[in-house]
């Protein structure tokens, strides 16, 4: 009979895989035509920022300029031409650089996961233990200061956390961060030291997220009658907690971190910059500046594609964590 309900379950799983990927591409196309119109909605093209400020070329330059970069061509015909070319796994080319946009979100992208990596590392390393304390000592000193502590994380934005945390340590230890990228397979010690810093002003955001959820779900798991009835057999109270509560806990705190992902990926954007880190994230901002149009829709777009992937993940750990959970 466990043969049979195991492999019912793993029938009831794969359907339910397969129904969560095709629910996917209906997002992602969605994803594609905000990209395509948002992207355009920028006041001025590629052509205003080749020809500068001044403007000097004449209609025809301008109209020839347009041409070459196909903008002549109604918008429908331009989203077709990007989507083929995705269909074939073609990105495109940079209008600027000429290189294939896959090549180049390639050769930034260790930086960003390296950068995400560690975010999220220092998020669930002060986040969940943090989140826990605050949780089992409920209404002490303790528990107001983390509360306080991650609503004002929360509250700060991660430019200006950044640039008052590079301030800091100008001014008082007469240190800046390096500007030269330092690759990790070169010089572990001088990429870790580089490092350190955007992913702690990136990941106490997240981990601010984090704590507060693992604290609201904890606090609502310790007041079942299981965890009452654990506590009356004399069991002591850290065994209690990691044993019975703490995995029944751990559903919403995964949907939480399920989806800061996505704002560690856009996070990514604004740290990368402050920091002169060479990742995606600074590749889009540059691209957006210079009205790279395949390079930020590409770009963009795979950074959506990881987001949805990361959420996939996260609804398929439920299962794991909680079998009661049926998918139909």
């Amino acid at each position: 009979m466990s043969d049979v309900a195991g492999g019912y379950h793993r029938v009831i799983m794969r359907t339910y895989l397969l129904k969560r990927v095709l629910s996917l591409v209906p997002t992602l196309i969605g994803v594609t035509i905000l990209v395509f119109l948002m992207i355009r909605l920028i006041p001025g093209t590629v052509v205003d920022q080749l020809i500068g400020t001044e403007g000097r070329a004449d209609e025809s330059t301008k109209a020839a300029m347009r041409a070459f970069f196909g903008l002549d061509q109604p918008l429908y015909v331009q989203y077709g031409r990007w989507v083929g070319g995705i269909l074939q796994g073609d990105l495109g080319q940079s209008w600027r650089s000429g290189l294939p946009v896959g090549k180049m979100i390639a050769d930034r992208l260790a930086v960003t996961a390296e950068l995400g990596l560690l975010a999220l590392v220092v998020s669930l390393l002060v986040g969940i233990p943090l989140g826990t304390l605050s949780a089992v000592r409920e209404n002490t000193p303790l528990d107001h200061v983390a509360r306080v502590a991650s609503l004002f994380s929360l509250s700060i934005p991660i430019f200006w956390q950044a640039a008052m945390l590079i301030l800091a340590l100008s001014l008082w230890f007469n240190w800046v961060p390096p500007v030269d990228y330092a690759s990790p397979t070169k010089d572990p010690l001088a990429n870790l030291t580089q490092m350190l810093l955007p992913a702690l002003v990136l990941g106490t955001v997240v981990a601010a997220q984090v704590m507060r959820m693992t604290r609201s779900s904890l606090l609502e798991v310790l007041r079942h009658d299981y965890v009452r009835t654990a506590r009356a057999k004399g069991l002591a109270e850290g065994l209690v907690v990691r044993r019975h509560a703490f995995k029944n806990a751990l559903i919403p705190i995964i949907t939480v971190i399920g989806v800061q992902i996505g704002y560690l990926l856009g996070g990514a954007v604004v740290t990368e910059e402050v920091f002169t880190l060479p990742g995606v994230g600074r590749l889009v901002l540059n691209a957006v500046y210079e009205r790279d149009y395949p390079l930020v829709q590409g770009a963009i777009l795979f950074i959506a594609v990881l987001f949805m992937l990361s959420n996939l993940v996260v609804d398929l750990l439920y299962a794991y964590l909680d079998p009661r959970i049926r998918y139909e």
